[in-house]
């Protein structure tokens, strides 16, 4: 299996790196070779190798460190900087992951002819499961990615591959980059080492520093087809033909979180139970108990996932820090600063978990009302929510296209304001009252 079998829907994305994975690979081949053939000059005495400018014109010309999208324009197709954007659920990682991956094959095939990204090898192997050792990739739970851990990627980055063909970093959550992060990630994408690739992950090109999207080039993902994902459900985790074609459609294309809602019944309740909040705004106090009741939701989500990792992550550390056996055992000296930066991290991972899943729900509602809005506007697309028919026809006959746009507004205010750091619970009702104002 390819390592792209995972990119569903990403034909001419697919095609791009494939092609670029070629020109990488021969690049190092090249550079390998010269490389054994100076070793065996050096050690039998053999030959004179070239000094000077006749050295520099053997040797493999480098990369550009940006180029065009188009590789026909450019004398490569490889570069060292890439930027992948496209909608949430498009596969930005899933795309980076696997060029990772082909960068770092060692299928005997290649030398026939075969693409690199066998998915087979142990490069290929290593770096998807996230174990090779010149593969770093890079996510976040936190709410944004400071200028510590970037100065630390920056001074990776300026290593040589230990054991891989390609020194390779991919940040998936460049967007989370503050304007600090972003200035000290610049140089070194704008003046990379020779044999590193940086690999960006955004939803758009305006989620990056505009001095950094100039310097890489750029793929944009489309929202893969609901068929499309349905089939991947099926291929590689199993789920059942009606029930991965339900998920997809629900999620509308989104590949992960229909595998979550396919495999997961606690997400599929959730999600029916947000998908009722439109027939529960008749009245104020309706509005305001839904909006409760959504926001205790997220929260409690946000404290399920801290039950079981903050409880790790503690033990963990306070048994590197030294600390005496037991729960609750004394700390060595001067470590009480360490476990306080611990706390501090899980709690922002606590409240972006909070936000992540209102976002969701939030995702779900706009959902719904786009499929109001086909059925007043007797579109033919196709309904995503079928389960909830019922209720659709029931709000699309009393209501207007106009409330119906009016409530999305309503639901994407409430995304920017949760953004903005605005208090969830003040969010969620403002937004409750304007679905039921229409």
């Amino acid at each position: 299996m390819a390592v792209w079998d995972d990119l569903v829907g990403q034909d001419r994305v697919t095609e791009t790196l494939t092609a670029a994975a070629r020109d990488a690979d021969a690049y190092v081949t090249a550079a390998e070779a010269a490389g054994a053939e100076e070793r065996a000059d050096h050690r039998f005495g053999t030959g004179s190798r070239p000094t000077g400018a006749a050295a520099e014109a053997e040797a493999p010309a480098p990369f550009p460190a940006s180029g065009p999208p188009d590789g026909d324009r450019s004398t490569s197709r490889m570069t060292h900087a890439w930027l992948f954007t496209g909608p949430p659920g498009s596969g930005r990682s899933t795309a980076a992951r696997a060029f990772a991956a082909a960068l770092q094959c060692v299928s005997p095939d290649r030398a026939l002819g075969a693409a690199p990204g066998c998915g087979f090898c142990d490069g290929c192997h290593t770096a998807l499961i996230g174990t090779h050792a010149d593969v770093e990739i890079v996510r976040t739970d936190l709410l944004s990615i400071g200028v510590k851990e970037t100065r630390e990627l920056v001074r990776r980055a300026q290593l040589s591959p230990s054991a891989g063909r390609w020194q390779v970093i991919v940040l998936e959550d460049a967007d989370r980059l503050t304007e600090g992060s972003g200035n000290v990630l610049l140089k070194a994408v704008e003046e990379p080492a020779p044999r590193t690739v940086w690999l960006l992950c955004a939803p758009s090109v305006e989620d990056v520093l505009p001095t950094i999207r100039s310097r890489c080039r750029h793929l944009t993902l489309r929202t893969p087809p609901v068929d499309a994902v349905a089939d991947l459900l099926m291929r590689r985790d199993g789920i059942e033909p009606e029930l991965a074609h339900a998920a997809a459609r629900a999620t509308q294309g989104h590949i992960g979180r229909a595998r979550r809602l396919a495999t997961d019944e606690r997400a599929r309740s959730r999600r029916a139970a947000v998908l009722k909040l439109p027939l529960r705004v008749d009245d104020i106090g309706g509005c305001l108990k839904a909006a409760q009741e959504l926001v205790d939701a997220a929260a409690e989500d946000a404290k399920q996932v801290a039950e079981e990792v903050d409880t790790k992550e503690t033990e963990e550390l306070r048994a590197a820090l030294g600390a005496a056996a037991g729960p609750g055992g004394r700390l060595p000296r001067g470590t009480a600063g360490v476990m306080k930066d611990l706390e501090k991290r899980q709690k922002t991972r606590g409240t972006r978990t909070q936000r992540d899943t209102l976002d969701l729900a939030l995702t779900d509602l706009t959902g719904f009302y786009r499929d109001v809005l086909a059925l007043q506007f007797g579109s033919p697309v196709a309904i995503a929510n079928t389960e909830q028919r019922d209720a659709l026809e029931r709000i699309a006959r009393g209501s207007t296209p106009e409330r119906t746009l009016r409530r999305i507004e309503a639901i994407l205010a409430c995304r920017r304001a949760l953004d903005r750091n605005v208090a969830p619970l003040l969010a969620v009702e403002a937004m409750t009252l304007a679905l039921r104002a229409g």
